[in-house]
């Protein structure tokens, strides 16, 4: 049956996060604090202190340090994080790394998980992954993966462009997904990993984008003759696809649980102005139009705690949660992305400004509706499985 009540070892450790962040929410005036995300030494900075008040990597098991979180654990912990955009950062479950760590954690070698996953947990290094692709390769459909690593089987040779590759510049390793050419016929995708730097995986430029949270920012990543062997190989040969969807379920729940807490802080922001900002004799607060705008950041802002609890819960229970990851996704994020944009309407002029975070909020959460699948392939895919003779029309929680 599913709970609502959150035990309370689970409410200290949030509660302790919170303070943590508040700490922490200085820094986001710092000038490391760039257009294409927080610098490495930011990071690493930020990550001492999060070590130091025993926070850090909270979600991975407890053989590399941290809680043995688990996803209902996560929701309420990776929110508390969100409350500053910096947050996820410190506490280093932010994207690509907590993704990265959880896939590892699931399909690594014991070899790998020594050298790949254990000083990622540990935040002595960043990491990537690279799967998307600039047109017409692999976006939302990964079937059209154009990087290819041809060989024997026990040697290949990659050769390709990505892009977005969020973290690319300085990261240690790559999980690189490649379509399999096996003495010429067509193994399917197949993830490697990739020790950075390496001549034949250049970052070729920094891309500008709208967002700003993720360190480094996302970059162009070329590739030309690398070779990896059998032994770089994450799982097994042809699987790529399949490992994909391990980690990209979890981590699209990931994204709503950090949104949301970003969400509620340009929301209390604007309650805080709405209560003392003066107009026309009274706090904008008491007028209608803006009282009633938010009422709906908070049935929003609920709605989309729930959904992402709900995944959460699917998870927990060993299930897949395709449908259910595919549904938070569209849920959160347009949702999400309707509290900032009402945030920055009560806030008026200083909502436009950078006096206070509603602003990069607002165009982070924009962002959002695009990564890790647009809402539209996420409504594709939900249509395709409501449709099937397979799919039962009850509901999911028991």
């Amino acid at each position: 049956m599913f709970s609502f009540s959150t035990p309370q070892p689970d409410r200290e450790l949030a509660g302790a996060i919170r303070i943590f962040i508040e700490s922490i929410i200085p820094f986001e005036k710092d000038s490391r604090n760039t257009s294409h995300g927080p610098t490495d030494d930011l990071r690493r900075e930020l990550n001492k202190l999060a070590k130091d008040a025993g926070l850090l990597a909270p979600h991975v098991s407890q053989r590399y340090g941290g809680k043995s979180l688990t996803q209902m654990q996560r929701a309420i912990v990776f929110e508390a994080a969100g409350y500053s955009p910096l947050g996820p950062i410190a506490l280093h479950c932010a994207a690509p790394d907590e993704g990265n760590m959880h896939l590892l954690e699931m399909v690594a070698s014991e070899a790998q998980k020594e050298h790949f996953l254990r000083p990622l947990a540990t935040a002595q290094v960043r990491s990537c992954f690279a799967m998307t692709e600039p047109s017409p390769g692999a976006g939302s459909d990964p079937s059209l993966l154009q990087t290819t690593a041809t060989g024997d089987g026990e040697t290949f040779r990659v050769s390709g462009r990505k892009w977005l590759i969020t973290g690319g510049e300085g990261a240690a390793f790559m999980i690189l997904m490649a379509r399999t050419i096996i003495e010429g016929r067509d193994a399917g995708a197949t993830m490697f990993l990739v020790d950075l730097p390496n001549p034949a995986v250049k970052v070729t430029r920094l891309i500008d984008s709208m967002d700003s949270s993720f360190t480094e920012g996302h970059a162009v990543v070329d590739i030309e003759n690398l070779v990896v062997t059998k032994d770089d190989v994450l799982g097994e040969i042809g699987q790529g696809l399949r490992y994909a969807q391990v980690r990209l379920a979890p981590a699209r729940l990931s994204h709503c649980m950090r949104w949301l807490g970003a969400a509620q802080r340009a929301h209390d922001i604007a309650v805080e102005h709405a209560r003392i900002r003066p107009a026309f004799g009274v706090p904008i607060g008491q007028h209608e139009a803006v009282g009633f705008s938010l009422a709906d950041n908070d049935m929003d802002l609920h709605v989309a705690r729930l959904v992402t609890m709900h995944g959460a819960w699917t998870l927990d229970q060993g299930q897949r949660g395709s449908m259910e990851s595919s549904r938070a996704k569209v849920i959160v994020s347009e949702a999400l992305f309707r509290v900032a944009d009402r945030c920055v309407q009560i806030l008026g002029g200083l909502g436009l400004t950078a006096d206070t975070v509603v602003a990069q909020i607002f165009r982070e959460l924009r962002a959002f509706r695009i990564y890790d699948g647009p809402s539209e392939t996420h409504r594709w895919a939900l249509a395709r499985r409501i449709v099937s003779p397979k799919h039962s029309s009850g509901g999911s929680v028991q």
